[in-house]
């Protein structure tokens, strides 16, 4: 069925090659039976032509490079036009020609010295979690800081009149990570406390010409293992004196960015995250003294989630862009740099702000992405949106569709390429005005019609209200192609509960794993349920030392919504599946919901909050580890286990260790129940592969459909 819908949906996307005049471009098509077509846009006269005919290029290309080039599947890597000098420059099997558009030939030519279009007033969002970079030399590089056993000294760059400046320090606990003022009056450093990272090992059993299994061990932090801390100093270079900043350790996460406050070479500030999620600073230092003072102090009783934290320093105006979701929704902030006061909400409501495209510095504008302003359409949908630093002059560039949306935009973005579709609508391609948002014309629109002939329907968008009543959960239903609504079909969920982001997906899809596993007589589905990311605060904060609970309530209900809107849904067989943290969710459907899930695919889950990694867990479960993890485990919940259950579990592992599933698996065991395990030799984090989803198959039409998959081992017999 994959190779059948190869090649059945054309011209989703259009990745545009801007010209250096940033007024017009070019883009590619692929057609049907794999031909091409190339495009030329003039976006200021908003016309669109053939940017040349294939025969006549690939006739000029295949003539210059000794080769033959095909006309009907001509693929070309970059065209840089010249009209003036009716030139087209091409970029062809990673060689350059110039393609004379008059006379119909070509020359092979060395990589043309075009001029690149350029991106004009923009500052593009950076990770806060860049790696920090240590600086031993001096800003006017007439002075070396060193290391040598555990202690820091200072000398000229020529290696002459080294003086050690801190002496507490040993190679257990040494003195490092140097960081100079640009000044040069001031040198941090950090009193390191180091923690070795405790190992995992998995063996694999099955390596090609051994006769031994191969043991593989790696470090791998768990919820509760220490890490290596970081006690702030600040040397003078001209006093040589040490100074203790006046903070806590850093114990979480590794040493951070150090801003030097422009102007005033006496302060600088650094962010910090506590261990546990819950508290996020911005920190002033006076390097002087080491005083300091808290320019951002935000605390939760829930979680902070670090990955979405988004700040960005505007050092002339001594302003932060700040992101928080203290009014319920993740907003962005205006702080006074150096009094730590909000100068004002940059952005405000019952929606979201998911991430931060630019910064313009010029005209003091954020450009964003964002979901949930619209009340009259999924709040998933994303969109995009300008507005000023003061919150005032919001501009919404994507108000033309209700749909999912992707921008992109011209070097100098006087323009932007929309793409937008649902997943019961395919994608337009438009090109607009970025000044006012307006049209200028319709680019392409995706042709799903070959799909459509293979009798595929397009999955269905359906919302019902969740636990509370009141707050619509969002998911889509896939039937089989042979879909008769005089029968019953049973229920296969697809869950992956994951806190860190929302999963349905919005933009159009057309043939996957969903639809063909409903070809086999299922309703298969998916959701966001409460706990995952992308809605309100108190949506979100339904996963706090709370990942067991994986949204199934408002999971439930949206099924059994479904069932009422639809008889011919059968909510008495319902089977679920998911990888990862989805394979935690399947188990735990069984363990905690055995009432309404009958059948589960569990694979590579985390099923064991304490076994799977650090860094993910404790920022959803919390830190310290208390009785909590225990009582969610699917370890500890084991016998509880009612309904039919297959374990997949990759033996090479480096996500999950394979451990959280063997673990499950000996608690059954003891526990007397029955289950299926699957392990697959050499095999990372993963579903199981081709095999593992073949089995997964196999067993859901045994489970629910009571049919037995074919017998594959058969000989087949000859006539």
């Amino acid at each position: 069925m994959d190779s059948l819908t190869k090649g059945s949906v054309l011209k989703t996307s259009i990745q545009p090659g801007w010209q250096a005049d940033g007024k017009s471009f070019w883009y590619r098509n692929i057609l049907k039976d794999s031909l091409t077509e190339y495009i030329y846009v003039d976006a200021v006269k908003g016309k669109k032509t053939k940017a040349f005919e294939n025969e006549k290029v690939a006739k000029a290309l295949s003539k210059a490079a000794d080769t033959t080039f095909s006309a009907e599947k001509l693929l070309l890597q970059g065209l840089r036009f010249d009209n003036t000098k009716n030139t087209i420059y091409i970029q062809a099997d990673n060689k350059w020609y110039a393609y004379d558009s008059k006379e119909n030939t070509a020359k092979k030519i060395e990589k043309p010295a075009i001029e690149e279009p350029k991106e004009i007033g923009w500052t593009r969002q950076s990770s806060r979690w860049r790696p920090f970079r240590a600086d031993s030399v001096s800003p006017d590089k007439k002075q070396k800081a060193f290391v040598l056993n555990g202690n820091i000294y200072l000398g000229t760059t020529g290696g002459k009149d080294a003086k050690q400046l801190t002496y507490e320090g040993n190679p257990l606990r040494p003195f490092g990570e140097l960081s100079w003022s640009p000044d040069g009056q001031y040198i941090v450093c950090y009193r390191i406390d180091k923690q070795e990272e405790r190992e995992v090992s998995y063996i694999l059993s099955s390596l090609p010409n051994t006769t031994r299994g191969e043991v593989k061990t790696r470090g791998y932090a768990q919820p509760g293992d220490e890490f290596t801390s970081y006690e702030m100093f600040v040397i003078n270079t001209k006093s040589k004196a040490l100074t203790k900043v006046k903070s806590e350790k850093i114990d979480f996460f590794n040493v951070p960015v150090i801003r030097w406050r422009e102007g005033d070479p006496q302060h600088f500030t650094y962010e910090k995250v506590d261990r546990g999620h819950q508290r996020f600073r911005v920190i002033e230092v006076n390097a002087a003294n080491g005083d300091t003072k808290n320019i951002v102090d935000e605390k939760t009783d829930t979680f902070i989630y670090q990955n979405l934290i988004y700040t960005h320093y505007l050092p002339k105006e001594h302003e932060i862009i700040w992101s928080s979701e203290k009014d319920g929704w993740r907003h962005l902030y205006l702080v006074d740099e150096k009094s730590g006061k909000i100068k004002n909400q940059i952005t405000k409501g019952d929606w979201v702000v998911r991430d931060i495209d630019s910064i313009d510095t010029q005209k003091r504008e954020v450009w964003f992405r964002a979901n949930g302003m619209n009340a009259d359409e999924d709040p998933y949908h994303m969109h995009y949106y300008r507005v000023k630093f003061d919150g005032t002059g919001l501009v919404k560039l994507t108000n033309h569709a209700k749909a999912h949306h992707q921008l992109t935009f011209s070097p100098d973005r006087s323009y932007y390429i929309d793409t937008y579709s649902t997943m019961t609508s395919p994608p337009v391609m438009e090109l607009h005005k970025t000044s006012d948002a307006s049209l200028v014309m319709k680019l392409e629109e995706a042709d799903i019609s070959k799909y459509l002939s293979l009798g595929f329907k397009l999955p269905e968008i359906f919302s019902a209200k969740g636990r509370d009543g009141k707050t619509d959960t969002w998911g889509i239903v896939y039937r089989p192609s042979t879909f008769d609504p005089n029968k019953k079909y049973p229920i296969i969920e697809n869950i992956y509960a994951g806190p860190q982001d929302s999963f349905v997906p919005k933009a159009f899809r057309h043939y996957g794993e969903m639809q063909s596993m409903a070809e086999l007589g299922f309703i298969v589905v998916q959701m966001d349920g409460m706990g995952t990311a992308n809605r309100s605060k108190a949506f979100h904060d339904v996963c706090w030392k709370n990942l067991a609970d994986a949204g199934f309530p408002d999971r439930i209900a949206w099924m059994k919504a479904l069932a009422v809107k639809y008889p011919y849904i059968d909510s008495t067989k319902v089977g679920v599946y998911g990888t990862s943290a989805g394979g935690q969710n399947s188990l735990g459907a069984l363990l905690f919901h055995p009432g309404f899930y009958d059948a589960a695919v569990s694979a590579c889950g985390c099923h064991d909050n304490r076994v799977d990694k650090q860094w993910w867990n404790e920022q959803w479960m919390g830190y310290p580890v208390g009785k909590h993890y225990d009582e969610q485990s699917n370890v500890t919940n084991a016998a509880k286990l009612q309904g039919d259950l297959l374990l997949i579990v990759g033996e090479a592992d480096t996500n999950v260790p394979p451990e959280s599933t063997y673990r499950v698996a000996d608690a059954l065991i003891k526990a007397n129940k029955d289950f299926e395990l699957l392990t697959i030799p050499g095999m990372g984090h993963s579903d199981g592969g081709t095999y593992g989803r073949r089995k997964k198959r196999d067993f859901f039409v045994k489970k629910l459909l009571e049919v037995d998959p074919p017998g594959r081992n058969k000989v087949a017999v000859t006539q």
